[in-house]
């Protein structure tokens, strides 16, 4: 036995040695050089990023802009090429000999009938026959488009919403129920999810890819849960980044511009943004790729006086008619909001009458510098081994400033994100572990920052008794109402600080360097004197990946399974998350080492399987798929699909499917506890609720506001406070607020895509029908401090808002909420290389319960439409693109701020000059061309026009 295992070990070394030399008498081939040029068969012009293979070897190249390429293997004579390029015939040509340079001519085809998408399927398929609704935006695309960046492209795709909430950060959506910090929408990024965990919010290109780096972009509008898990019921785009092996060179980019130039807003501002990346092929096996971009500018500014609280409501003073509003709400001023709001009683016409008057507050644009910048850095090291397999280690990098709108509006100074990711791939599988790392750096909440300036004046009740004996005393005087009202406000903000001044700016300062929200003039033991703002959150999140090709297995039907894995660990900081474990009045406080309690930790993790089938000679396409979740939280949850393709023939192809998707409560829907204007807003599991009671024991604020005007009319008429609310007690709502569930949505969809005319024209027409259970959303309530809801104590606490626990509540729609679209694409290649594009949208949510504990946000216009019109190249070397967007009118509700988004259309042009000689290109372009201001959604920024001048130039190493 023994003599047996040593023969082995012999044998054994014997293969490894013979390996070993094996190795070394390959890599000491010589490296061979194959040059040559690729051109077009039409116009007899070279080809830009054709990719040149060594037939069965790794070793590749793409041409330059004039079609040059530059191929090194150690192949041996003789052997083939690959020449591939999409929108043209593939070619094989062998190579015999080194004595000359090659030539090549590829004949362009049908493209459309050859593209290929990856994220539908998560395998490859072409996209006529993709079971979903899918858009590709290629390189090609991408560099002809107006946009002022490639990620701005998004705005033309078909049935997608982008918003921008800042310059630097912008958030795509698609089929309805749109938002600025969208949970709804997954945005991959070469696999890596780029939600930054804590905010809620996808970061979308804040921390991707650079314009010199971005290979393609695919856009799946609609529900992918089934594949890609819980975030993803409205959609994904997956950004592809360029390979090393194949993008080889350094380039470079720089971009200058401006905007504000109409000076409403802000003076006109420059616009700056540099980019370069170098990408080296080592050797046969090794390449590294490295970015760097810096983006820097004037944001655009929210500005807009839209009252929500009008004068007409009963929150307000319907019975008088006032110019100036005593109880307004401003779309973009805080310190104004309804928990601002306070009542003051005076003697008016010789009896008692009751005013309701909101604090001043201040406005967003003296709240924020508008300033901003963006850096982005990432670097990466690839390896590739066998005849399919590759590995790499890719690190990357983003620092953020920009504003962004939640339940509040958040101010992003120096927020970081940065992701380690390591991946390995081969034919059949594909291996990848990542880990972001979230730091909200100097950021703060506009919010409390206005709160807390007005709180470091006077206290809410201190005001009140200044603003109520003022009025009293000018309505004694003769004073008319609304002046009398004027003078009472100025007489009570005579000592706050004034936007402007160097005591704001320290004041300012100070407060937004404090990560506690509570203020000691707002009655809160050991809060600062001065209140503070900061947002201050850290947090990591591990995600572990696994998928396989089970095909050449199978044999008889296609089979891809996978499963992942997700932990977030968040470091509570007293203040937005907080560590559960401890008692309910620790918890915001810090435990001798100066932490507040252990991480916070949520998880969750799924499998999937796909079975994929043809018949009928390939005609008829038949893909099941099916997903489970888990979180320990919640119950499992199934997520399937079923689509069917039918194509009679390669130019015309039909689709239907069904899938059904869930998604968990984001971190901030599950587990945020954040103090910020005397309401607590919470996430909605049960651990959040212990010892607070707002799930069970709470009245709606809604009703408290109907309770509140007629106790108010009653005490006006003479009776007793307490007579008064006893009498309209039925007016209270409990709440009743049900254990927090994941949304579910299950969507129906038909298709149909063809390509005609020899590929001309591509037609693509999609329809859906979604209906949503256990929709996630935000309801404030009020905990009496006295007793039980119902009993007279409860009552009689809310009288008084000292005697209530104000919360506002993530929690579930008890309504189902039920929406249709449709979408219709054209693109159409016209005469002497003009290409037109048109795209037509379709939403609109045809069910919906107005009795909803909380506004529904469906938050997307009925109509938009996007028309271009390019020609790459119009004159030599010279091409232009101009697109025109419009957007119907629509209702934007939101607990921030609620109110019509206008109708608006606006024209992007560009105008690109190629310099073949010195490979550059020289873009001039504009956003908004005509400078028509418009917004896009209710306290969102008014954008303007932007006008840029972009260089870009490639050097092949």
């Amino acid at each position: 036995m023994k003599h047996t295992s040593h023969e082995s070990i012999q044998k054994r070394l014997h293969f490894v040695l013979f390996t070993l030399l094996l190795t070394g008498f390959t890599q000491a081939q010589q490296l061979i050089e194959v040059t040559g040029t690729i051109k077009n068969t039409e116009s007899h012009k070279g080809i830009a990023d054709v990719r040149i293979k060594a037939e069965n070897s790794e070793d590749t190249t793409v041409t330059d802009g004039e079609g040059n390429f530059k191929l090194r293997t150690r192949v041996k004579i003789p052997f083939r090429i690959v020449i591939t390029k999409e929108g043209f015939t593939a070619q094989n040509f062998e190579i015999l000999s080194l004595s000359s340079k090659i030539a090549v001519e590829l004949n362009p085809q049908n493209t459309i009938i050859n593209e290929v998408v990856i994220s539908a399927s998560r395998t490859p398929e072409k996209v006529l026959r993709s079971p979903v609704a899918i858009e590709k935006i290629d390189i090609k695309t991408i560099r002809e488009s107006p946009a002022a960046s490639f990620y701005e492209t998004l705005e033309n795709v078909k049935g997608l919403q982008l918003l921008t909430s800042s310059l630097t950060l912008k958030v795509p959506n698609s089929r309805g129920f749109n938002s600025p910090n969208n949970f709804r929408f997954m945005q991959l990024v070469d696999g890596v999810d780029v939600q930054s965990a804590t905010l809620g919010v996808p970061l979308g290109n804040a921390i991707g890819p650079t314009e010199l780096d971005i290979q393609s972009m695919e856009i799946t509008p609609g529900a992918a849960s089934a594949l890609y898990g819980m975030n993803a019921v409205n959609g994904l785009a997956s950004l592809q980044t360029k390979d090393p092996f194949t993008s080889e060179g350094i380039s470079l980019y720089f971009k200058g511009g401006v905007n504000h130039v109409d000076h409403i807003s802000h003076t006109t501002a420059p616009l700056g943004e540099s980019a370069i990346r170098i990408a080296k092929v080592l050797d046969k096996n090794w390449a590294i790729k490295v970015n760097a971009s810096y983006l820097s500018g004037v944001d655009w500014i929210s500005d807009n006086h839209t009252d929500q609280n009008p004068n007409s409501l009963i929150t307000a003073n319907p019975q008088f008619s006032l110019p100036d509003n005593p109880a307004e709400d401003l779309w973009n001023k805080y310190g104004d909001e309804r928990n601002n709001r306070t009542t003051v009683k005076v003697n008016y016409n010789g009896k008692p009458t009751t005013f309701n008057v909101s604090r001043t507050g201040y406005y967003e644009k003296d709240l924020v510098n508008p300033e901003v910048k963006n850096i982005k850095f990432d670097a990466g090291l690839y390896y590739r081994f066998g005849d399919q397999w590759k590995t790499s280690y890719v690190y990357r990098y983003g620092l953020l400033d920009g504003t962004f709108q939640r339940g509040n509006k958040i101010r992003l100074q120096n927020a970081t994100v940065q992701n380690h990711k390591v991946e390995l791939t081969g034919k059949e599988l594909t291996f990848r572990a990542y880990m972001s790392i979230e730091n909200t750096g100097d950021s703060y909440n506009l919010k409390p920052l206005a709160d807390n300036l007005d709180l470091t004046n006077l206290s809410n009740s201190n005001w009140k008794n200044i603003f109520q004996n003022v009025l009293q005393e000018s309505l004694n005087n003769g004073i008319d109402l609304n002046a009398a009202l004027i003078a009472a406000r100025r007489e009570a903000d005579k000592n706050r600080v004034v936007p402007g001044t160097a005591a704001f700016e320290q004041l300012k300062n100070t407060i937004i360097g404090i990560n506690n929200w509570d203020s000691a003039n707002a009655g809160i033991a050991g809060a600062p004197p001065t209140g503070g703002a900061k947002l201050e959150q850290r947090s990591r999140f591990y995600q572990g990946e696994i998928t396989y090709d089970f095909t050449t297995w199978v044999k008889v039907f296609s089979l891809l399974a996978g499963a992942d894995y997700r932990l977030y660990s968040i470091t509570p900081d007293g203040n937005n998350f907080v560590d559960f474990e401890r008692p309910v009045n620790e918890r915001n406080i810090p435990l001798a080492d100066g932490t507040f309690g252990k991480n916070v930790m949520y998880r969750k993790y799924g499998a999937f399987v796909q079975l994929t089938k043809l018949f009928f000679e390939d005609r008829l396409k038949v893909n099941l798929a099916l997903r489970a979740d888990r979180n320990p939280e919640f119950e499992t949850k199934f997520n399937p699909r079923i689509s069917v393709v039918y194509s009679p023939v390669n130019q015309h192809n039909f689709r239907i499917s069904f899938q059904n998707g869930y998604r968990f409560p984001s971190l901030f829907e599950a587990l945020s506890f954040v103090n910020n204007g005397n309401v607590r807003r919470v996430g909605g599991l049960s651990k959040a609720n212990e010892g607070l009671g707002y799930l069970d024991n709470s009245y709606t604020l809604a009703s408290i506001d109907q309770f509140t005007a007629s106790v108010n009319k009653d005490i006006d008429a003479g009776e007793s406070p307490g007579q008064a609310a006893l009498k309209n007690k039925g007016l209270l709502v409990v709440a009743n607020l049900p254990k927090l569930q994941p949304e579910k949505v299950n969507s129906f969809e038909v298709g149909y895509k063809s390509s005609l005319l020899n590929g001309k024209l591509v037609i693509d027409w999609d329809f859906y029908y979604n209906v949503y259970e256990g929709f996630l959303g935000q309801v404030e309530v009020a905990v009496p401090k006295s007793g039980k809801v119902v009993s007279d104590n409860a009552v009689l606490d809310m009288l008084d808002r000292s005697k209530q626990d104000r919360y506002r509540v993530y929690t579930n729609s008890s309504s189902t909420y039920k929406s249709v679209g449709t979408a219709l694409g054209i693109r159409y290649n016209w005469i002497k290389n003009y290409t037109i594009n048109l795209n037509v949208s379709y939403n609109d949510l045809v069910s919906s319960n107005t009795s909803d504990l909380f506004i529904t946000a469906f938050n997307t216009p009925k109509w938009s439409v996007n028309v271009s019109v390019g020609n790459r190249e119009i004159i030599k070397n010279i091409g232009f693109t101009v697109a025109m967007r419009w957007q119907d009118r629509f209702l934007w509700e939101s607990p921030l701020a609620s109110g019509e988004v206008p109708a608006y259309y606006t024209i992007d042009a560009q105008a690109t000059w190629r310099i073949l000689e010195i490979k550059a290109s020289v873009k001039l372009g504009a956003t908004n061309l005509l400078n028509r201001r418009y917004f896009q959604y209710a306290a969102g920024p008014e954008i303007g026009g932007l006008y840029y001048l972009a260089f870009t130039y490639d050097l092949k190493l």
